[in-house]
């Protein structure tokens, strides 16, 4: 089926300027749920007023303090209509930021990971929700999305022919998920680090409307939104008030400000920081300008892998003790609690339990 809305998507793109946002005709052929959601927790929207919103907001510098992770692009090393992914991998970044009080080293999710393995886009193309909806699949079956240094942005999807793509496997193995590779031919070899680190959600929604969108980003974070990019190609800075009723681009939304009467969402792009104002635009808020408001989803971080949390997964630097090869390591793939400087570690050497169980049996 993912194979037939492609199709669709490639033969409107010799025509007109590819839409890289799925209908609900499409998304529903993807067999997904259009605007879906999975809800446990009460929702900001609902337990917020509107006069407890400040007049200008944003987590890029919030008390100081920068929450936003960093700015991507998503036409190289190719052209690649990815931005329903970069703008949803994005702002849960943000999240997880968040969650960890802004310290340590920004981690960074990979969108590659969804292009291989989550069957909700493509470079032509995909779902604005599609994202969370893959991942809080994989998150309950207790797995995650990689991180970038696992598994890097190459602008490639299954159905690619530009540049590099052509050449290359882009389906969801292993080493598609996660890999590393030991040294130069003839001696070395790449392989999947099966045991690699990985972010998980609980929830997920769609909201829209500038009240509930600022009560969302107020409470939890960023959100991922659709726009109307067409009439901002060439955005150079300023307010956008240009009306639309169509989305045809993704983008993450991290919070709002005035410049006199007028309140504007402070938006990052996936098109590089050459663009706009170093990667960001600026929308008016309230009126609907670029379709902005129409169609936006958000995700709740259930669980990321991060040194705080002892959950590091310890490989080595040829990956042959967490998978990639028996080569240097033989690992198995199994850990062990072992004490090292003092501190009880989960490491994957010669252990016999899985991560959790060693988790569980270290602390």
């Amino acid at each position: 089926m993912l194979s037939k809305i492609l199709a669709l998507a490639l033969v409107a793109t010799a025509s007109a300027r590819l839409n890289e946002v799925w209908s609900k005709e499409q998304t529903e052929a993807a067999g997904l749920v259009h605007k879906g959601s999975y809800v446990k927790s009460p929702l900001p929207q609902d337990y917020i007023t509107t006069s407890a919103l400040p007049t200008n907001f944003t987590w890029c510098d919030k008390d100081g303090v920068n929450y936003c992770t960093m700015s991507r692009n998503q036409h190289i090393p190719q052209y690649c209509g990815s931005c329903w992914a970069h703008g949803a991998i994005s702002a849960l970044g943000d999240r997880i930021k968040i969650a960890r009080k802004g310290k340590g080293i920004d981690i960074n999710l990979s969108v590659q990971h969804v292009l291989n393995c989550a069957n909700v886009g493509s470079c032509h193309g995909g779902s604005v929700d599609g994202v969370y909806q893959w991942l809080h699949g994989i998150s309950k079956a207790g797995t995650g999305i990689s991180y970038e240094t696992s598994n890097p942005y190459m602008a490639c999807s299954s159905e690619s022919t530009e540049g590099l793509c052509k050449g290359g496997d882009w389906s969801c193995t292993d080493e598609n998920v996660a890999r590393t590779c030991s040294t130069f031919a003839p001696s070395g070899f790449c392989g999947p680090v099966k045991n690699y680190p990985n972010a998980t959600i609980a929830e997920y929604g769609t909201i829209e409307g500038a009240d509930a969108m600022a009560k969302e980003i107020y409470a939890r974070g960023p959100i991922s939104c659709g726009i109307d990019a067409a009439p901002i190609l060439k955005y150079t800075g300023g307010i956008s008030s240009i009306a639309s009723n169509s989305v045809d681009h993704v983008v993450s939304v991290v919070g709002w400000g005035s410049e006199g009467a007028k309140e504007y969402w402070i938006v990052r792009n996936s098109w590089g920081e050459y663009w706009g104002d170093m990667g960001y635009i600026y929308v008016e808020k309230g009126n609907n300008a670029l379709a902005l408001e129409s169609q936006c989803t958000w995700a709740t971080v259930k669980d990321f892998t991060a040194p705080e949390n002892n959950n590091q997964f310890r490989c080595f630097e040829d990956g042959s003790n967490c998978g990639s090869q028996s080569g240097g390591g033989g690992g198995s793939g199994l850990y062990g609690c072992k004490t090292i400087l003092g501190e009880k570690l989960c490491v994957p050497l010669a252990g016999s339990q899985s991560h959790e169980d060693c988790k569980a049996s270290c602390n």
